[in-house]
């Protein structure tokens, strides 16, 4: 896949989800705007899952780690570059090794993770697990 298509088919959904690695806790239209991307695109929560894991998490993960005028100077543009480039070399041992070590990159975001997953659960009319 090329980086335009990439950027096609994934940037508003990376674009959405990114809040979820910010300094403070995701506004409620946060929420809303990554609900309505996750639906538009058709994802399931497994596969919610692993776009968290290896698509967004460690491009954002050492976003969250740098300095924090990054993050107020918040650039779409830059952060796509990032993660076009990270998807795009995304393949075989580098997968995998992401996949090891998924644990790690999430865990500073998870909470808000699952916070979005109960969120989506109730929008897709499921029961939410207690």
């Amino acid at each position: 896949m090329d980086a335009q298509t990439l950027v096609d088919t994934r940037g508003d959904l990376w674009l959405a989800l990114a809040p979820l690695w910010l300094e403070r806790e995701p506004r409620e239209t946060d929420y809303a705007r990554m609900i309505e991307e996750i639906e538009r695109h058709g994802l399931s929560e497994r596969e919610l899952e692993w776009v968290f894991r290896l698509e967004l998490a460690p491009v954002l993960t050492r976003q969250q780690m740098s300095v924090a005028g990054e993050w107020r100077e918040f650039d779409d543009y830059r952060l796509m570059k990032r993660l076009v480039a990270h998807n795009l070399r995304l393949t075989g041992w580098r997968r995998r090794t992401w996949a090891l070590f998924s644990g790690l990159t999430t865990m500073m975001a998870r909470h808000r993770f699952n916070e979005l997953m109960e969120r989506l659960m109730i929008a897709r009319g499921r029961d939410v697990p207690s």
